[in-house]
């Protein structure tokens, strides 16, 4: 049985517990239960704040866990990073007053900072040889300038907009964080058989994101060149129709392509053209 941490709530459980549904591991949740082992699959959830999963990693409560690569940082823990899951991704980043004119970091020098990774902002200050004060705030970091309680904030930012509607801007990213798979060092041979497992699992479903399965009919003559627009994972599929002078293409696109892909095989007398959605691919 493989134990993993996971967000007990927020974005980061919600895209966690949608990858573990579509890579076909069945998991029910209670509010009140903190380890839900797995239907169909020998491995057992533990739930807990996002900053605590590190620890539990490195310290072998759980075998292998899945956290923002901010928590992982600002902790230090002795766990390894085995994978990057592609998702809820964010920067760590500065912000001052809108109104203020930045020349550069040594507008830091003297000012105070708020913010909850104060390991991070640290190190960076250090490094770039800033003398600021860090002041460690919990919650609601970006009203810190507002109310007084520091010059500068150090915070996530996704989109950008908590920082407009606290009349703040960004002026540094410090790093760029994402969702990782993090394991304890010391994981049983067993343990890592189910973890290659999950990994494969993990695979199929990230390599069916942002892709489609395409089907049409395209005239002989432009096979050559509709098969340069539908590459595939290898080459598209190709069969003959009964009527003369047409063939039927199958193969896989980028949805963020797909509308000037759809365009220039129209345009090539593509017809009859069908769009389906992939729920793995294994490669």
């Amino acid at each position: 049985m493989l134990r993993i941490a996971v967000q007990a709530k927020g974005r980061l459980f919600d895209e966690t517990m949608t990858m573990l549904a579509e890579s076909s591991i069945k998991v029910e949740s209670g509010k009140r239960t903190l380890l839900v082992p797995a239907k169909n699959f020998p491995v057992e959830i533990l739930y807990l704040r996002d900053d605590d999963i590190p620890q539990a990693v490195a310290s072998g409560i759980a075998d292998v866990g899945i956290v923002g690569e901010n928590e992982y940082e600002e902790r230090q823990e002795d766990a390894e990073i085995i994978k990057r899951l592609d998702f809820s991704k964010c920067r760590l980043s500065l912000a001052i007053p809108k109104e203020i004119d930045y020349k550069g970091l040594e507008w830091f020098n003297g000012k105070k900072i708020a913010t909850s990774y104060p390991g991070i902002l640290k190190r960076f200050l250090d490094k770039n040889g800033i003398k600021a004060e860090i002041h460690v705030i919990t919650g609601s970091v970006e009203i810190a300038p507002g109310i007084g309680l520091a010059d500068s904030i150090f915070d996530i930012v996704s989109s950008g907009s908590t920082l407009v509607s606290n009349n703040l801007k960004e002026v540094e990213v410090i790093m760029k964080s994402e969702a990782i798979l993090i394991g304890n060092k010391k994981l049983t041979a067993d343990k890592r058989e189910i973890l290659n497992e999950l990994l494969f699992r993990f695979d199929s479903y990230k390599n069916a994101e942002g892709k489609k399965y395409i089907v049409l009919n395209i005239p002989n003559d432009k096979i050559a060149a509709a098969s340069e627009l539908l590459p595939g994972m290898k080459a598209p599929t190709i069969t003959k129709l009964e009527t003369d002078g047409w063939s039927s293409m199958a193969s896989v696109i980028e949805e963020k392509h797909f509308w000037e892909i759809i365009g220039k095989l129209k345009n090539l007398g593509a017809e009859g053209i069908l769009v389906m959605p992939i729920e793995k691919m294994i490669y």
